[in-house]
This record gives C-alpha cells, sequence and structure tokens, in this order.
C-alpha cells in the first residue's frame, strides 16, 4: 500500500509539472522574468530522489508500518498537499515551482498568503518529513528534510529579492511589483 502512495504521490508532482509548464508559458507571455534558475534542476531532483528513496529503504531496511506513526503522518501529507494545491489554486496563472515574476503585478494577500509569505514551503516542509515517515522511513525523512532546508534557504532568498521583501545590492526593496 506504501508503495501506492509513493507512486500517487509522484503522479501528483508530474501534474504539477504540467500545470507548471502552462503557467510559465503564460507568464512569459504577459512579460514574466525568470528568477533562481540555478537551484530549480537540484529542487527537482531533491523530490525525484525523495521518492525514490522512501520505496528503497522501506523495502531494503525492512521498515515496518507503525500505525500510531503511520496514520499520523498520512494526514500530515493531505493537509500538506491540501495547502499547496490551495497555493496553487489562490495564485492561479501565477503559481509555478519555477520562479517566475511578472513586473508589476500585484502581490497576492489572500488564502494562506494573508498570514505567510511562503504557506507553500511550509507545506512541503511537513511533506517532505512526513511522506517517509508514513512507513518509518527515519534516514529518508532525516537526510532529505536537511537536503530541503538546505533547497529552501537558497530559494526563499532568491524568491524574497525577486518578490521584493529584500533589497538588493543595486535596487531597493519593493514590494508592488511581486508574483501574486
Amino acid at each position: 500500500m506504501y508503495y501506492l502512495v509513493i507512486l500517487a504521490v509522484g503522479v501528483e508532482r508530474l501534474i504539477e509539472l504540467v500545470v507548471a509548464r502552462r503557467n510559465a508559458a503564460w507568464s512569459f507571455a504577459h512579460g514574466g522574468r525568470e528568477f533562481g534558475r540555478g537551484h530549480y534542476p537540484v529542487m527537482v531532483a531533491m523530490h525525484t530522489l525523495l521518492l525514490v528513496s522512501c520505496v528503497v529503504e522501506v523495502w531494503a531496511a525492512h521498515r515496518p508500518f507503525i500505525p500510531w506513526l503511520g496514520w499520523t503522518m498520512v494526514a500530515v501529507v493531505v493537509a500538506g498537499t491540501a495547502v499547496r494545491w490551495w497555493c496553487v489554486s489562490v495564485l492561479g496563472r501565477h503559481w509555478n515551482p519555477r520562479l517566475i515574476v511578472i513586473p508589476g503585478a500585484p502581490l497576492v494577500r489572500r488564502g494562506p498568503y494573508r498570514w505567510l509569505h511562503h504557506p507553500n514551503y511550509t507545506a512541503v516542509v511537513a511533506e517532505v518529513a512526513a511522506l517517509p515517515l508514513i512507513h518509518s522511513a527515519w534516514v529518508t525523512a532525516t537526510v532529505f528534510s536537511i537536503a530541503n532546508a538546505l533547497v529552501l534557504t537558497v530559494r526563499i532568498r532568491a524568491e524574497n529579492i525577486a518578490l521584493g521583501y529584500v533589497a538588493t545590492a543595486t535596487e531597493p526593496a519593493v514590494g508592488h511589483h511581486a508574483k501574486p
């Protein structure tokens, strides 16, 4: 059953990539500018390897399903996925795992963005930790939580600059030319 969960998450991620490709084309057609291109392939590779590692650790190390842990982590993954898709729906065509900003677009302040600058990343942190723990793959949960923290440190810094939350050395901070 766990392998089917991992397969479902993989299919869901492929659907995200289809939506992202469509949204990227729309954003570029509306003057979008991409930031942080160098870290995007690292993010994709990390998330792909996470799924592979979930399967390999459970299979190779004979990790057991511990009901109290497993069902709790299923709830965390479902909640994280719901929050991520909430972000996708609120951002609409502006949503993309690539960092594409349309100059002059207003900053979104509704949905989960009322409370957090980066609610999607909060959900991803929970998912990365919880998905392996559904079947007690604690090594994968630990290694990929650390890798995700490193990737998100670079990503959030780039996104904050792109959205105008943080001034770069050459331009002042602004708050209204940001990706919704």
